[in-house]
């Protein structure tokens, strides 16, 4: 029998799909804003994988509730009847139990139970939704807890099992490359941050919204009885200034209604202001005033009154010495 031309195993065009797909979602910071990304990602999935609706929640462990969610083709009551039906759902458990793995309704609910249930018949039969797959990723050392579910309205059309294996996958790389986009962000234009900072996104309360390896590492190494899900320490109360708590040092600084956190172990250096200590850098590359002045966007008369406080504040008086100090506490 002779070969096909051209044919192509869909199972294989899937796989080159998700291929392209992913790349793009790790680089999509040069043309998505973080506050965007989670919508145009579930967009993108769809031509990989296809779908009528997807939620998108991140919350925390420790309540299970989502403090952030994005819905693509859904109904904004959506959410709320799902936390109202908690207790109903046999998603819930099965994903907790199952941390990156897909789960359906179907598998929870063989044949038609779930179609003569009350949660289909209250919750999901008003929005056409007929089959339903959830995948939960969960971050034990932050709290942090995501969901992406994804829903079908046409009846005859139950999620494969290879299609719950590229859910596993995709969902992984979502969930990564939005974190990655986020910090990716926060730290553009700061190119001066100093050595083993690492950060965190938190609430008012402290409450982990997205965070670093090396934050958390920072945390266990100086607070080991903390609360996993939240910050150990009171945020400071001013944005843009270092603060000195135990033998870390942090700064708070607005990021919409969030904010981000810097920490690292405290060190002389730390007496400086983020602004200072870029200044602090390119003397400490020979920069002049003027081309200091070009990079941190100020005039070379307010750099150079900069640089006197940083003598006074770190008790050295040239150049020179303030390069030494810079030199020996980058070591």
């Amino acid at each position: 029998m002779p070969a096909l031309q051209g044919f192509v195993p869909q199972s294989i065009a899937v796989i080159d799909d998700a291929d392209m797909l992913i790349g793009q979602l790790y680089r999509a910071g040069a043309q998505v804003r973080p506050g965007q990304f989670r919508l145009w990602a579930l967009r993108e999935l769809r031509s990989a994988l296809p779908f009528d609706g997807a939620l998108w929640g991140t919350g925390t462990l420790e309540t299970l509730s989502f403090h952030t969610i994005t819905l693509l083709d859904l109904p904004p009551g959506l959410p709320p009847a799902l936390e109202a039906s908690r207790e109903q759902n046999p998603l819930l458990p099965a994903i907790l139990e199952h941390p990156g793995k897909p789960v359906t309704m179907h598998s929870q609910w063989p044949g038609d139970g779930f179609y003569a249930s009350d949660l289909y018949r209250d919750i999901f039969k008003p929005h056409g939704i007929e089959h339903i797959m959830a995948t939960g990723q969960a971050d034990p050392r932050g709290g942090v807890y995501t969901l992406l579910t994804l829903y079908r309205n046409d009846r005859s059309q139950a999620f494969t099992a290879d299609e719950q294996a590229l859910h596993a996958r995709m969902a992984y790389h979502l969930v990564n490359a939005a974190s990655h986009l986020v910090f990716a962000h926060i730290n553009r234009g700061q190119p001066d941050l100093p050595t083993g900072s690492a950060a965190c996104v938190c609430d008012d309360q402290g409450v982990f919204h997205e965070v670093q390896a090396g934050f958390l590492d920072l945390l266990d190494a100086h607070y080991p009885e903390r609360d996993p899900h939240q910050l150990p320490f009171d945020l400071p109360r001013k944005h843009g200034s270092n603060r000195t708590i135990g033998k870390l040092c942090v700064v708070r600084e607005p990021l919409g209604e969030l904010n981000v956190l810097r920490a690292w172990p405290a060190g002389p250096l730390d007496a400086l202001t983020l602004r200072e200590r870029s200044i602090v850098n390119g003397v400490a590359h020979g920069l002049t005033f003027k081309e200091i002045a070009r990079q941190v966007g100020l005039a070379p008369s307010t750099v150079s009154n900069h640089l006197y406080r940083v003598y006074d504040k770190l008790g050295v008086h040239s150049r020179s010495a303030l390069a030494k100090l810079v030199h020996d506490n980058s070591q």
